[in-house]
């Protein structure tokens, strides 16, 4: 048991399957049998995945980026902003800005893994590295700045693994990878239990109540949490477009980085101080963007945004925000 906790076997050994069958009381078909065919083949599954990095920066230090990087207008986007590609060790990467004081960065990187919980180790080590490198980046542009507080996780399953309702369980595991993770794990032994836990809801089913369902029967696969969102076209002309998922979590986390930014101004008992042009009637007007279906909008993008929408908490985030400066304003 513990060499297999610590990644030292393999878990296709016989041995330690009958190990495990003893410890966990079960028959070697609930916890393997679903999943020899996988193991056989020794394959790997295919995602891109889509990091996305907000930091508030405040709107100088943006006018500021925007002159000295000379970044271009994104005219494709839900909402106003500029961007330049810049060189990150992980693949590509594009910085974007908002006037309202928002940068995001969009980190995108083609990985392939054979298992989920192979992906779910690496994106909790990767996550680190990732917040530290942006912030560096920042700094050498703006001087000191506040870190950025979260990375928003979102995967474009490029090839699967699965099949049928495992394929479904399956994404719905990437769409909260953290389950698989002990709580505050670091070090030793995570891959090994991260591989347990993967087998054991696989052959279980896996539901969340916080999960919403964004997808289209014979269309696509997708899946919106707090943790992140995942989404598999299996009619690629006919699902969304990869620009389009990105578009409407840039849009997003762009939003809920200002926010957050006015809200802990506020929980730390000091009054947001944003400029005239982006106070409470710009946000009102954000909202009302960000809520509102467009005239020609298609059904699988409004499930799309609306998913997000709601596994975001962005909306009650704007109200608060709303309120806020609303109420600074009529003082």
């Amino acid at each position: 048991m513990y060499r297999h906790e610590t990644g030292r076997a393999a878990i296709t050994d016989p041995v330690y399957r009958q190990l495990y069958c003893l410890a966990y009381d079960a028959s070697p078909h609930d916890l393997f049998g679903a999943f020899e065919a996988v193991e056989d083949s020794r394959d790997h599954f295919v995602v891109r995945s889509h990091k996305f990095i907000p930091t508030f920066v405040g709107a100088e230090a943006v006018a500021h980026l925007i002159s000295n990087l000379e970044m271009a207008p994104q005219v494709e986007q839900w909402t106003d902003c500029r961007s330049t590609s810049v060189t990150h060790p992980g693949g590509p990467c594009d910085l974007y800005v908002w006037p309202f004081g928002v940068a995001v960065y969009h980190l995108v990187e083609e990985l392939e893994f054979p298992s989920l919980a192979a992906l779910s180790v690496w994106r909790q080590a990767s996550y680190r590295d990732n917040m530290l490198w942006t912030c560096d980046d920042l700094e050498a542009h703006l001087g000191t700045v506040h870190p950025a507080s979260y990375i928003l996780g979102a995967y474009w399953m490029v090839k699967p693994l699965w099949s049928g309702g495992l394929l479904d369980t399956a994404l719905r595991i990437l769409c909260t990878p953290k389950v698989l993770l002990r709580r505050n794990s670091n070090g030793e032994g995570t891959l090994g239990h991260a591989e347990l836990v993967e087998r054991s809801l696989l052959s279980e089913g896996y539901e969340h109540g916080e999960i919403v369902d964004f997808g289209i029967k014979g269309v696509s696969s997708g899946y919106a949490s707090w943790s992140g969102v995942v989404y598999y076209p299996t009619a690629p002309d006919r699902a969304l477009t990869e620009n389009e998922f990105v578009a409407c979590e840039l849009a997003t986390q762009s939003l809920w980085a200002y926010c957050e930014y006015i809200n802990s101004q506020v929980e730390s008992g000091r009054d947001p101080v944003v400029p005239g042009e982006y106070s409470w009637r710009f946000l009102r007007g954000m909202r009302s963007r960000m809520t509102t279906p467009r005239a020609r909008e298609s059904g699988q993008h409004r499930s799309l945004r609306n998913a997000v929408l709601q596994t975001s908490d962005l909306v009650p985030h704007l109200a608060q925000a709303i309120e806020t400066l609303r109420e600074l304003n009529e003082g």
